[in-house]
């Protein structure tokens, strides 16, 4: 990640709104952008694939493996505003489990770019495919996104909900009906 050159464009940034970039609330707006860009879009340079790469012997364990309520944020690629949610991951493995962790990590690494809720929605259940080659992936997001609660239509609290299935998820009814029906099931 190019700090100075992100410095520097926010330096501009306050500089086109008619601010004063060396007022004393401005004046290290611009290195704290920086910093912060270098941590939120930290999956630019990850591979989501490596989080997958230590798997488990299954045991013959061939039902569903479901993390639920996995938070996020993120930033739309459009307004560059954040977006924050949870995800929930299904999996039918085949003959590999992987540790749960490395299944939110999957959901960090991708959220962790400039991106659509859709296009992260599909790409979690991709790298799950890719990397574990289960029967099936199913995923569902839910996220409310600042560009649309605080500009625009400013309608706080609406929340958009994406899904993407591949595989057993796709193909069967009644599976893709089990994990939503969990997915949905309240907490106790």
């Amino acid at each position: 990640m190019d700090n100075a050159r992100i410095r520097k464009a926010v330096s501009e940034i306050i500089a086109a709104i008619g601010d004063d970039e060396t007022r004393e609330g401005l004046r290290e707006t611009p290195r704290r952008i920086a910093d912060m860009y270098a941590e939120i879009f930290q999956g630019v340079e990850q591979d989501p694939l490596e989080a997958l790469a230590v798997t488990f012997d299954a045991g013959g364990h061939q039902e569903m493996v479901i993390l639920k309520d996995i938070p996020f944020y993120s930033v739309c690629e459009h307004h560059f505003l954040p977006f924050h949610g949870v995800a929930h991951v299904g999996y039918i493995p085949k003959d590999r489990l992987v540790g749960v962790s490395k299944i939110a990590r999957v959901v960090d690494i991708l959220a962790r770019r400039p991106q659509m809720q859709e296009r992260l929605t599909s790409q979690v259940a991709d790298c799950m495919m890719a990397g574990l080659h289960p029967t099936g992936v199913a995923v569902v997001v839910e996220a409310e996104h600042l560009c649309m609660t605080m500009r625009g239509i400013k309608k706080p609290g609406s929340r958009l909900v994406t899904s993407a299935t591949r595989g057993v998820f796709r193909t069967s009814s009644a599976t893709r009906s089990e994990f939503f029906s969990l997915v949905r099931e309240e907490k106790r």
